[in-house]
């Protein structure tokens, strides 16, 4: 039997990137499947892709009202809801504090932290009379370690994954859990649209984005490799199960390492050259007369 066999699930952001794999694996795994994002005809389009056990919903989370008709629409339809995916987003801005424009710094917070309050209030007011449910909050590397994004989204981040552990306390009495995921850098639309380009763009030019990031990862990563859509999407899923009903309040990081420490032949290098520069230093006063 599949692992979520006739669970019934809410994705939202889920017309590209991260949210949309989820989406698709999700239903491959069994589940009806509600998408939700802003995008009316990439919404329709996709939930039309995964067949009848999929269908969409227009949502803006900063919006109450579109939350709980979301969620109302996954209980009216399937009557129950077992999982939650907070995954709306959108780029951070990297002006310096000293610069930046508190309507957007607003806004970035009414998306990825009030929207995710208002799935978790939403979902959990379902799951508590069901006694059962799973919420999983996307968070980011950005939320754990400053300078990788903006400080808007940063901050909204590290926002994030303490109001998991917030919520994850105050459900776990009704069998509710609540834990996040963590992803590094994944290549998908949202720094297309961070540089300006439009949704549709954005999308379209996500591969290219793989490319950028490899120095960087070379870097930065311990583990080689580009963190995939896949990667994220199976991490969702293993929360969504029960293979994890005793996981609750946890942070699962999808980043390669990134957030562990640098990768072991980057610090090797630098041990090196440091060595050999005081090596230099050593033999320049030896001969000194």
């Amino acid at each position: 039997m599949k692992s979520l066999h006739h669970k019934v699930a809410v994705v939202t952001g889920a017309t590209s990137g991260i949210g949309a794999r989820i989406a698709e694996v999700f239903a491959g795994e069994g589940a009806y499947v509600v998408l939700a994002g802003r995008r009316e005809r990439e919404g329709h389009e996709r939930a039309a892709a995964l067949g009848e056990q999929a269908t969409f919903v227009r949502c803006d989370v900063s919006l109450e009202a579109d939350v709980e008709a979301l969620v109302g629409h996954a209980v009216d339809r399937y009557g129950r809801l077992d999982i939650m995916v907070n995954n709306a987003g959108g780029p951070g801005n990297m002006a310096s504090v000293t610069d930046f424009d508190t309507e957007v710094f607003a806004r970035t917070m009414a998306v990825h932290v009030a929207g995710v309050m208002l799935g978790i209030k939403h979902a959990a007011r379902q799951m508590v009379v069901q006694r059962s449910g799973s919420i999983i909050n996307v968070a980011s590397l950005a939320g754990k370690i400053a300078g990788w994004s903006g400080l808007d989204y940063s901050t909204a981040k590290a926002a994030v994954l303490h109001l998991t552990r917030c919520t994850a306390v105050d459900l776990g009495e009704y069998q509710v859990r609540v834990n996040s995921v963590s992803p590094g850098f994944v290549p998908t639309g949202i720094f297309a649209k961070g540089a300006g380009a439009d949704a549709s763009v954005a999308d379209a030019a996500a591969p290219s984005a793989a490319a950028m990031f490899k120095p960087l990862l070379d870097s930065n990563q311990p583990l080689p490799g580009t963190v995939a859509t896949d990667d994220v999407a199976a991490a969702a899923l293993w929360l969504a199960g029960d293979a994890s009903r005793l996981v609750t309040g946890q942070d699962l990081a999808v980043d390669g390492g990134m957030t562990a420490g640098r990768p072991a032949a980057v610090s090797r290098a630098e041990r090196t050259r440091m060595r050999d520069h005081l090596s230099e230093d050593v033999r320049a006063t030896e001969v000194r007369p």
